[in-house]
């Protein structure tokens, strides 16, 4: 039945097709995310979009690194969205149709901490999977028709399963939040708030405008806007646009000043209102043909644009609310009330009924009971400037006396995003096989740390270890070298303990000096890193016992930093500082491979330091902490960011201050456990690359690989290749003939710790 209703929508209009891919859950690759954090609004259709601007502004604001998406459900929709809200949002895409796998395919490709739905949009499907991630739901705006009530009422079975799944309601009025109630919402996390519409900012058309361009040249005596218009929705119902036509027909031969801009409420509408004012006989000119128009001085301006109508109303003396002379509900007067101009409205404001009952109350709002009375409303007020303008004042005082909604949403949304952090899990059948294998991997992993426990043996000296919770890179190398940093300079004299991951040396045990010229190969990636910091002795093997004391015996070493070592039990340690990537903390909540967890959460109570690293790429620390509290009330808790220090050619050695870029335009590439840290690095720095490549964790570069990588790069126009110090380790010999003519360069980076004097003196009161 679906598909039969989508292909007719297509048959109308072919614009339809290309919205199907989305509707059911295929979006751009781009906005695929690889941890939790983002925000996904959803407001259906052009009303819904306007109202949600202001809140999207403040979202931008209050969500620096937060990636924001919105959707809509119509084209109109869309397009509006597309127009007035394109740079407030990282992606607008038509929101999945509500069955079970296109929901869950937007979910696991968006990955939101917080779902934010506007109004009225109750989808049992969707609701139900945002929970099942463990996501925030929140329903701003609220509000349920008069039309629409009586319909779901004889639901509010299904309602009272479904709308218990938000974690807060927040309804337009008290009335609204009743009707909330009486279809099963939880009166505990259901509020009054107010209405977005009440918070619109009024911003008038710019001074490019054609319409102001056109009405500058017409120069009219009075402006009438006719907003909105609908056709009939019953048996007996006026057609707006044929009522406002035959108004202003009578009026222009009184007013010959008088100038109409009709804007038809749905695009379908624009060629239907064109064919009317042809048979009018009233000259005229369509928006979308403005630069072309013939009609010199016009008298009618059809708006055939979507988005554009808000800003105009600045330009009006007189406004016509459209879907009220017709049984359509009405539509929202607050815009043209917030520019101070005087509104007319039919009988039928039923969706906006709290706000023209308080309109009316005040004198703000000129009410007429059919369209036999329009022409008459508009001449009273053409011709009584005194009195329109009293009017409209009353009416920008009643809109700005209710503000306030945005901001409560904006503060329920901040709550929610600091309360939830979703785990989302990969889909069937891969779901039960990982499952089963990550079972495996728990048994494996307790056997194991079982088996390092009865072998477990101290050192003579303290042991700090430095280690994560799940797979993948979370800042271990740059956090260890800072931490050696920070001990050298209060008189400690530590080595570095690692294990040497993907080295091919046949040594089980190398115990270096600072700055010796030993291979990558021999090594490990991350380890000549620490060999070539000159900072401290660095011992790489398995066996991370021996490598202590072949330190111990050939350096004058009083203290260890355990690299990696969390899960590491058989040397003692001292402390063990646990780091928690802000990006993609705890590895989706699942062990491998399920998720990326090396070892179950509650193993974070044996930490006695935590650092959320990355925290300047995500706004997420916050629910990190929330989570860390749950296992772990007694470690500190700090955060670290990553600080770039120079750009550094291969070839030459050379480097350059961050500031001064060396290249054009780049070409990036890099193998770590979060490439996208380093793409969030390059852009805050400026240097957006041109190309974008990831590779695996440390991975090793053959000479046809970085053939490859320079072929992409110069079919992208780069002038030069970027990477990280841990991947120019692993590149191939001769990569800089390879790549020629373009360079290499490598980004150095370093780690600050916010609050640095307190994590120092927290490791020093450890060692004691």
């Amino acid at each position: 039945m679906l598909l039969l209703y989508f292909l007719f929508r297509a048959l109308r209009n072919r614009a339809y097709w290309h919205s199907l891919p989305q509707r059911f859950g295929f979006l751009p690759g781009s906005f695929k995310q690889t941890g939790p954090g983002a925000i996904w609004l959803h407001a259906v259709s052009v009303g819904e979009v306007l109202a949600c601007l202001e809140l999207l502004r403040r979202l931008r604001t209050e969500f620096p690194n937060s990636r924001i998406f919105l959707s809509t459900s119509t084209l109109a929709g869309r397009e509006t969205a597309g127009q007035k809200a394109a740079g407030l949002t990282d992606g607008i895409f038509f929101a999945p149709v509500d069955y079970v796998f296109a929901v869950r395919r937007v979910l696991r490709l968006l990955r939101p901490s917080v779902v934010v739905v506007a109004e009225t949009e109750i989808w049992p499907n969707l609701f139900r999977e945002v929970k099942r991630t463990r996501a925030a739901l929140t329903l701003v705006n609220g509000r349920i028709s008069d039309r629409a009530f009586p319909r779901y009422l004889p639901f509010r079975g299904l309602f009272a399963a479904v709308l218990p799944a938000a974690d807060s309601i927040q309804a337009q009025t008290p009335e609204l939040r009743d009707r909330f109630l009486a279809l099963g919402a939880p009166p505990e996390r259901t509020i009054v708030a107010g209405n977005f519409k009440y918070d619109f900012e009024a911003r008038p058309a710019p001074a490019e405008s054609p319409v102001r361009a056109l009405l500058e040249r017409v120069r009219p005596g009075k402006v009438w806007i006719a907003a909105s218009t609908m056709p009939p929705a019953e048996a007996g119902d006026p057609d707006e646009d044929d009522a406002v036509i035959g108004a202003f027909s009578a009026l222009s031969q009184r007013h010959p000043d008088l100038f109409l801009i009709l804007v038809p409420r749905k695009p379908e509408r624009f060629d239907v209102a064109s064919a009317k004012l042809e048979r009018a006989g009233l000259s005229y000119v369509r928006r979308s043909q403005l630069a072309t128009a013939t009609a010199s001085r016009p008298n009618v301006l059809l708006l055939d644009t979507i988005g554009e109508l808000s800003g105009l109303f600045a330009l009006a003396d007189v406004v016509f609310m459209g879907g009220t002379l017709a049984h359509r509900g009405g539509h929202n007067i607050l815009e043209p009330a917030f520019f101070g101009k005087p509104v007319i409205v039919g009988p039928h404001m039923e969706n906006f009924q709290a706000i023209a009952d308080e309109f009316r109350s005040a004198g703000a709002l000129v009410s007429i009971a059919s369209e036999k009375e329009l022409a008459g409303a508009v001449e009273r007020l053409v011709t009584a400037p005194e009195q329109a303008a009293a009017i409209g004042e009353r009416a920008l005082l009643c809109a700005q006396s209710q503000g306030g909604a945005t901001a409560r949403a904006l503060e329920e949304i901040r709550r929610l995003h600091t309360t939830h952090l979703p785990h989302y899990r990969p889909s069937m059948p891969w779901y039960a096989i990982a499952r089963a294998l990550s079972h495996v991997w728990d048994r494996g992993g307790r056997r194991r740390r079982e088996a390092q426990l009865r072998d477990e043996r101290r050192l003579d000296a303290p042991v700090i270890s430095v280690g994560n919770l799940s797979m993948g890179g979370t800042g271990k190398t740059p956090c260890v070298l800072r931490l050696a940093e920070l001990l050298q300079a209060e008189g400690y004299r530590p080595a570095i303990l690692t294990r040497g991951y993907k080295r091919s040396s046949p040594e089980k045990i190398l115990a270096l000096g600072p700055g010796a010229q030993v291979s990558a190969a021999q090594t490990g990636d991350e380890p000549q890193i620490f060999v070539r910091s000159r900072l401290a002795p660095v011992g790489i093997g398995a066996d991370r016992y021996r490598a202590a004391l072949e330190l111990r015996r050939n350096f004058d070493v009083d203290l260890m930093i355990l690299d990696d070592g969390f899960q590491h039990v058989r040397v003692a340690r001292d402390l063990d500082i646990v780091l928690i990537d802000a990006l993609n903390p705890f590895g989706g909540g699942e062990l491998f491979p399920l998720g990326r967890l090396r070892e179950p959460m509650p193993g974070l109570a044996r930490a006695g330091i935590f650092v959320i690293t990355r925290a300047e790429f995500a706004d997420t620390a916050a629910a990190v902490e929330d989570v860390l509290r749950r296992w772990n009330p007694a470690a500190p808790i700090f955060q670290a960011r990553i600080e770039p220090t120079a750009w550094v050619q291969h070839h030459s050695g050379r480097s350059w201050p961050i500031g001064s870029v060396p290249f054009e335009r780049a070409a990036a590439f890099c193998g770590l456990g979060n490439p996208q840290s380093f793409l969030r690095t390059l852009r805050r720095l400026g240097s957006d690359p041109v190309e974008w490549m990831e590779f695996e964790d440390h991975h090793r570069y053959s000479p046809h690989e970085l053939r490859r990588i320079a072929a992409h790069a110069r079919g992208a126009r780069a002038t030069a290749l970027v990477t990280t110090e841990k991947d120019a380790v692993n590149l191939c010999d001769d990569c800089d003939h390879i790549a020629a003519p373009l360079p290499i360069f490598y980004l150095k980076i370093s780690m600050r710790i916010d609050r640095e004097d307190e994590f120092l003196t927290a490791v020093k009161s450890a060692l004691k």
